[in-house]
């Protein structure tokens, strides 16, 4: 199958599944958005969930947090994975975003890196999310189900994927590309044991193809040894 053609059957069938995607975090404002995303890095957007309400009843702007001292900050974190360091880029974070930018979240990916704790994949949650721009954030259920489903081949970091899923993607349809992917990894293209059997997606699949290839020789080899017998 085509790259090209594998891509338009890839992407038809998430549209006709899961039309309503969008992002699993709880916010109501960009500021929110922000100190949710940076908080999921290498942690369930469930479990930051949780914490977030009372964590917003705390510092319900970047202002506030701003003038929180990172102890402080630490306190309402600590559930959540590597508090510290989050503690840490949640307070210059928002001091950033208050010395630099009003306390209003900045749109463009430039002004988003300075921000401490704002990588690649965070600027572009928010730049989607928030601004509706075409932007593809990359995390490791992104990257994992776009070579399994062969719409990435061989790539080796996040931004070669990211690259290489902007180049076939229409414009109009990254932002729900990105949370189609996301959601998928979680749910059913998991990391250790693929739910491959209730994947609306196996026909147009690599990894499948690759998996039913290798059953039928394993089957093949078998018989001609029974045979043989």
């Amino acid at each position: 199958m085509r790259v090209a053609e594998r891509y338009e059957h890839v992407l038809r069938e998430f549209a006709r599944e899961m039309p309503s995607a969008a992002t699993e975090l709880n916010f109501t404002t960009p500021y929110e958005l922000l100190v949710a995303v940076i908080l999921s890095a290498q942690c369930t957007d469930k479990r930051v969930n949780q914490y977030t309400p009372e964590f917003f009843r705390a510092f319900p702007t970047a202002e506030a947090l701003a003038e929180a001292e990172v102890p402080e900050i630490y306190e309402y974190i600590k559930s959540i994975s590597y508090p510290n360091n989050k503690a840490k880029s949640l307070s210059g974070m928002a001091r950033k975003l208050v010395s630099d930018f009003g306390g209003r979240v900045p749109e463009s990916m430039a002004e988003l890196l300075t921000l401490p704790g704002v990588g690649r994949k965070t600027a572009n949650v928010i730049r989607s999310v928030v601004f509706d721009q075409a932007a593809m954030a990359v995390d490791t259920h992104v990257f994992r189900v776009a070579e399994r489903l062969g719409l990435t081949t061989g790539s080796k970091t996040p931004l070669s994927t990211e690259t290489t899923l902007m180049r076939y993607i229409p414009t109009e349809a990254v932002g729900r590309a990105h949370h189609w992917l996301i959601l998928h990894g979680r749910y059913v293209c998991k990391a250790r044991k693929p739910e491959c059997d209730k994947c609306f997606l196996a026909a147009y699949c690599r990894k499948h193809e690759r998996d039913a290839a290798a059953q039928r020789r394993k089957a093949a080899a078998a018989k001609g040894k029974n045979e043989q017998a």
